[in-house]
């Protein structure tokens, strides 16, 4: 496809600095890296235009092109630190990809920590925003939580207190069936408007809630222990 007719581009961001799990983004989960997972994911998407992984490491650059991804550019390590914004890196990959003659309408967050993802999923995804991409300004994955947040805790001076302030300790031990659903977001995939990304947001205040099912986001190290038993 010509550089100027792509009009989808997903990023697999793919920094090396993690802290909770050294080079998290090239662990290996059944002898596939994170971000091969990620890749897999990418060249199997019918529509997806363009893929990439944005890393700041040359190691992951050289692993990511194993795979069979592409690399045009590395990710300054300005916007790789731990207190980087997703924002950050958007707005520098649009820049960048411009410079290619490449200016999509949107953008897909791939990220390698959340590798248990279906391609058809994502498609799905694409489509619907797409075809909605007037009535929103932002399309965000969600999971519903097996346990609602409305009765979680927090807990001042040692004691348990409902998060709602409305509840009291009794009302929240009711059954989950006498509250709402409430959903987490999860890893599963993003999708931005270029447009926005230069107005300075990423999810704006129109986000659609695309709801999948439940998936393992690789934080820590149980969650990659977890997800090697379940693999």
């Amino acid at each position: 496809m010509k550089p100027s007719k792509i009009k989808t581009v997903a990023i697999i961001p793919a920094r090396s600095g993690s802290k909770g799990i050294k080079n998290k983004n090239i662990q290996k989960i059944k002898n596939k890296h994170l971000i091969g997972w990620a890749i897999e994911t990418c060249k199997l998407s019918k529509e997806i235009d363009f893929f990439f992984v944005l890393t700041d490491s040359s190691k992951y650059k050289n692993i990511a092109k194993k795979y069979g991804a592409s690399v045009p550019f590395i990710r300054p390590k300005s916007i790789s630190k731990d207190n980087s914004t997703d924002m950050e890196f958007i707005k520098y990959s649009i820049k960048k990809l411009a410079e290619l003659d490449i200016n999509p309408k949107i953008i897909i967050n791939i990220r390698p920590t959340t590798p248990f993802r279906s391609h058809q999923v994502v498609d799905k995804a694409i489509k619907i925003f797409l075809k909605k991409i007037k009535n929103y300004t932002s399309l965000r994955s969600v999971e519903e939580m097996p346990e609602t947040a409305l009765k979680t805790l927090f807990i001042k001076k040692k004691l348990a207190k409902p998060i709602m302030k409305n509840l009291n300790m009794e009302e929240i031990n009711l059954p989950r069936q006498k509250f709402p659903k409430t959903y987490s977001a999860n890893g599963y995939v993003d999708i931005y408007k270029v447009e926005s990304v230069k107005k300075n947001y990423l999810y704006g205040n129109k986000v659609f809630a695309f709801i999948t099912e439940r998936t393992i986001e690789i934080d820590t190290k149980y969650d990659l222990q977890l997800a090697k038993k379940i693999i």
